[in-house]
């Protein structure tokens, strides 16, 4: 009975804290205007799935490798970093204040969204 209790409490928990954090939004383009680009693909691109928990970027295991932008207002890039496939979480600058674009960028595809700091 006790580790049904425990089963329990511990789903519960991990529901609550799964809905803190807020999912980013992604639109997805492809650019094809790279060197060597030949088209749009023919098969769908899964679209990452990010949260956001104050300055902390957490990404869903097993995804690929990215590249990642914020930038301001201005379309300035204010940081960047390599997201490697390995790395469930990115620590964002705490200087950051305000609304940024995030762009998560593989290969010719570029996933956008838009965060609050």
């Amino acid at each position: 009975m006790k580790k049904l209790l425990f089963l329990s409490l511990f789903i519960l928990f991990m529901n609550v804290n799964a809905m803190a954090w807020d999912p980013i939004s992604f639109t997805v383009n492809y650019d094809d205007e790279q060197p060597g680009g030949n088209g749009n693909p023919k098969t769908p691109i899964t679209v990452p799935k990010v949260y956001i928990d104050d300055y902390t970027l957490l990404f869903e295991a097993n995804h690929p490798e990215y590249v990642l932008y914020i930038k301001d207002e201005d379309d300035n890039v204010v940081y960047t970093t390599t997201v490697y496939s390995t790395q469930t979480q990115v620590v964002l600058p705490s200087t950051l204040s305000g609304d940024y674009q995030i762009e998560l960028v593989m290969g010719y595809w570029l996933f956008t969204g838009y965060i609050t700091l």
